[in-house]
């Protein structure tokens, strides 16, 4: 059985850079890299929702995450996201991920058919954690976008008897009873990442150590600030800080495409990426 780390800090969960013709950006890689470390989270999770991974190619997220995997500054983690609606292309995804030198792969359910249970559910998720035997193997809990709930706090023990390289969960979903459990399952063996940014700050409360999330990639200095107040025990600070976070939260949702309005976030910061997103996503005005 895999030994599992803990996670201390921030995984930024990046967008993905396209051209004007849609195509995938590479060259905007590098620079989204050293932005990453300027923000000083602990590293990055591609190709997932923030990065339109189900809206790529199977041959596009491979080349994404083995650009990510060189432009990576000495001591940052690669999480890849290997979720597919095709069991063989999320194995293919696994095993390329091991094959560039990825720390992490991770999958979500998919959402057309879907897994039955809790069981179905683990069934679905050892072929995948299989192919790429040597990496920890993180599964992607995101009811609101693929329809799959299932309790992770029983999906852990069950799923930790077929896939010795379990590693833990990327929960993103308001269950904090679910994710409370999950984190005190076995003593707290698992590495269990909170993934929704605007409740950060009840998350650490619950006891989490770790998270990954989209703004992380362009105010992680703020849910940093947050971190620190929270652990002296400023909980005035700790809110007010929250409330920064989830105002510009709303703002880019507000803007009509939380995904674009990211893009232009990072353009201001000074990333060379454009605004497009790809279909069916929409752009917003300020994008077209």
């Amino acid at each position: 059985m895999m030994k599992i780390e803990k996670t201390q800090g921030l995984i930024a969960a990046p967008p993905t850079g396209f051209h004007p013709d849609g195509a995938i950006d590479l060259d905007v890689i590098a620079p989204l890299a050293q932005h990453m470390q300027r923000q000083g989270v602990v590293g990055v999770f591609v190709n997932g929702t923030t990065g339109e991974g189900l809206s790529l190619s199977t041959e596009e997220r491979e080349r994404l995450a083995a650009e990510w995997r060189k432009a990576l500054p000495a001591g940052m983690k690669l999480f890849v996201h290997v979720g597919h609606h095709s069991l063989v292309e999320s194995a293919r995804l696994a095993r390329h991920a091991q094959a560039i030198g990825a720390d992490a792969i991770a999958t979500l359910a998919p959402g057309f058919f879907k897994p039955v249970g809790i069981d179905g559910l683990v069934e679905w998720c050892v072929p995948i954690a299989a192919a790429a035997p040597n990496l920890p193997f993180y599964f992607y809990h995101i009811p609101s976008m693929n329809g799959v709930h299932a309790a992770m706090a029983r999906f852990l023990p069950c799923a930790a008897t077929r896939i010795p390289t379990l590693a833990g969960i990327k929960f993103t979903f308001e269950a904090m009873s679910d994710y409370h459990e999950a984190l005190r399952l076995d003593n707290g063996r698992f590495d269990v990442l909170w993934g929704r940014d605007e409740m950060l700050l009840s998350a650490l409360a619950t006891g989490a150590t770790g998270g990954v999330g989209s703004t992380y990639s362009v105010i992680a200095p703020l849910y940093l600030e947050l971190i620190a107040a929270f652990q002296c025990g400023d909980l005035e600070a700790a809110r007010d800080y929250q409330a920064q976070s989830i105002a510009f939260i709303n703002r880019l949702v507000a803007s009509g495409n939380f995904f674009a309005a990211l893009k232009a976030e990072l353009r201001a910061q000074g990333v060379p990426i454009a605004p497009a997103v790809r279909l069916p996503l929409a752009a917003p005005a300020f994008a077209q």
